[in-house]
């Protein structure tokens, strides 16, 4: 039973970190379109963006990009604290941990309606700071439960193992469906994200907050009971 159940257990967990895949293309787009060009998970942009602005580029922003780099590192470093001593996988950390994710953006998203819209300087950066570190923790989560390449955050490599290892470059067979899921939902999460701005800048992260909190639950839920269906030794 234990055996027939773990394939099961993991296309859960695909799934339920290509639902947080989804929720970055959100939380992305809300950055980018509605906090002064910033990527909360995107890094590699943040520090393209970063450097060309130090270049002299004009109307391009240093000052966020570079907080929400920081913010995102200190993400990870808490979530990598967390779970160091934890095994590979769904437990009560990861459980935590995704749920302060959800808690978080929920924050950031109440923050975002008390000002109306657009916060001014300086808690336009203090919503950039709670995206990015939201954003870091939920990465560092992910790659805990190891789900192969889905990282939630970013799908370069994705793309690049979706290319390389295609027939047209010799390749045999590969996961494609969940490569295509992961760069098909995050892109299907801007455009609700850049919609949803289109309403108010706070429904998009609350959205993003809502689908946090649902993965943290239906993992739980989950994990629980595939530990009481594994067999106790005497």
């Amino acid at each position: 039973m234990a055996e027939r159940s773990r394939p099961s257990r993991l296309n859960l967990h695909l799934v339920l970190m290509l639902a947080l895949t989804f929720s970055t293309g959100i939380v992305d787009a809300v950055g980018y379109l509605g906090l002064d060009k910033v990527f909360a998970g995107n890094m590699t942009g943040n520090v393209v963006i970063l450097g060309m602005a130090l270049a002299g580029a004009e109307d391009l922003p240093w000052v966020g990009p570079m907080l929400a780099l920081f913010a995102f590192m200190a993400g990870a470093v808490v979530g990598g604290r967390v779970l160091r001593t934890s095994d590979a996988g769904w437990s009560l950390r990861t459980t935590w941990l995704i749920g302060v994710v959800g808690v978080v953006l929920g924050i950031a998203g109440a923050g975002l309606f008390v000002t109306d819209g657009t916060p001014p300087p300086p808690w336009e950066l203090a919503a950039t700071l709670l995206l990015a570190a939201s954003m870091g923790l939920q990465a560092a989560t992910a790659r805990h439960i190891a789900v192969k390449d889905v990282t939630t955050v970013v799908v370069t490599s994705t793309i690049t193992g979706l290319a390389a290892d295609s027939r047209l470059a010799g390749g045999k067979g590969q996961p494609w469906i969940r490569r295509t899921a992961a760069i098909v939902l995050i892109a299907a999460g801007a455009v609700v994200g850049a919609l949803l701005l289109m309403l108010h800048i706070g429904w998009g992260v609350i959205a993003a907050a809502v689908i946090s909190l649902v993965v943290a639950i239906v993992g739980h839920i989950a994990a629980r009971r595939a530990l009481r269906s594994e067999p106790t030794l005497p």
